[in-house]
């Protein structure tokens, strides 16, 4: 309960603070931390562990965190020692990145690499169904004679923080779906996959050398990107026995890649 208030107001007061500081990029960073955080404090509580091995969840956190931090730790080593620093903890942050990401597939056989890297903590299962104590759903529900609409009895109405607006028997379901697709095992990939998912890691890398090749000014790091993903994606579409989440993952990919890119665009303008 404590750590639920704790990532209420956290965004809270993070938001007051950069109203006053005039800076977005720390509160970004440090939300994202306190949201890993606070996941993090909630599974040891309630001793639910992520379903893959401890030296894989290890990794797994450390990735997050880096995922977390690389905007603001590049901005603010390009405010404290120049461009040089700045293209220097780019470098770093790539490597670790890829180095963790390839121990998880080729070391670990994490299968599709996610984004985030640890899924987001339901707080809705959490909560009690029943939180009187009954035994069955039943008694908390009342159905209308007429409509035949089920709504929940004012006996079993939790707090206003708590409340979910549906009824218990859909949340239940969409509990178990959502359990059903995080416990699930990810697909196993062939040789092909493999190097498709490879060249996806390391295109970063490459980009990055592609830039101190050609400079910032030219079109072919991007073009080469551009070509990388395309191939990434093409060696991934013979796969067809896929879940949910990494047929989800291969269609954010195209988009969201390049989030980071527009994150640097607004912090460096705006930010």
């Amino acid at each position: 309960e404590r750590s639920c208030s704790t990532e209420t107001a956290g965004p809270v007061w993070l938001a007051f603070c950069a109203s006053i500081l005039g800076c977005s990029l720390p509160v970004y960073s440090a939300s994202n931390l306190l949201v890993l955080l606070n996941d993090w404090i909630l599974r040891k509580d309630l001793q639910e562990s992520l379903p893959v091995s401890l030296p894989q969840q290890k990794l797994l956190t450390w990735l997050s965190v880096l995922e977390c931090v690389e905007v603001f730790a590049e901005m603010g080593t390009a405010r404290v020692w120049g461009e040089m620093g700045r293209w220097t903890i780019i470098v770093l942050i790539q490597l670790a990145k890829a180095i963790l990401r390839l121990l998880l597939l080729l070391w670990y056989k994490a299968g599709i690499q996610m984004s985030p890297p640890i899924v987001p903590l339901n707080r809705e299962k959490q909560q009690p169904l029943h939180p009187q104590g009954d035994s069955s759903g039943k008694d908390q529900t009342y159905v209308g004679r007429r409509s035949s609409r089920v709504v929940r009895s004012l006996q079993s109405t939790p707090s206003l923080q708590s409340r979910h607006w549906g009824s218990p028997q859909q949340r239940e379901e969409s509990q178990s779906r959502r359990t059903e697709e995080i416990n699930q095992p990810p697909t196993p990939l062939g040789l092909q996959e493999t190097i498709a998912e490879s060249i996806y890691i390391t295109r970063p890398l490459l980009h990055l050398l592609s830039l101190g090749v050609w400079g910032q000014r030219s079109w072919k790091p991007w073009l080469l990107s551009a070509v990388l993903d395309i191939s990434s994606l093409s060696l991934l579409s013979d796969l067809k026995d896929l879940n949910r989440r990494e047929r989800a993952e291969l269609r954010r990919r195209p988009l969201m890649d390049y989030l980071p890119a527009w994150q640097k665009i607004y912090f460096y303008n705006w930010g």
